[in-house]
């Protein structure tokens, strides 16, 4: 699978990826720190990428404005920090719903919504 990480994701998280095999693709490499929200999102679908973020935007408005995407996940945790967005990202990878197609996830500290 290939994934688009927002900017605040941790950098070992693309090792994470391209160590099970996935495409990882990072805001930085495609020339687009700062971009708006609505940019990062067009990105994401052109490249046919899940988008990794950590930006709660992204959960409550794309099911909404969009019906058809490539996936989003969202970790929205207490107190962020690399090893607490690894930890997540790896449950994510193990737990993955198929298809990604149209689903937009919310990875809490403990819980996890998905729409």
């Amino acid at each position: 699978m290939k994934f688009l990480l927002e900017e605040n994701f941790p950098l070992t998280a693309c090792s994470e990826l391209q160590g099970r095999g996935h495409v990882a693709i990072r805001l930085i490499d495609a020339n687009m720190l700062g971009a708006a929200d609505s940019d990062v999102f067009a990105l994401a679908q052109r490249e046919n990428a899940i988008l990794l973020t950590t930006d709660k935007f992204f959960f409550h408005t794309i099911p909404f404005l969009h019906d058809s995407h490539c996936g989003i996940v969202v970790v929205a945790l207490r107190q962020p920090s690399r090893s607490a967005i690894l930890e997540r990202l790896r449950w994510f990878l193990e737990h993955m719903p198929s298809p990604m197609q149209n689903r937009v996830l919310l990875l809490r500290d403990r819980t996890h919504v998905v729409r």
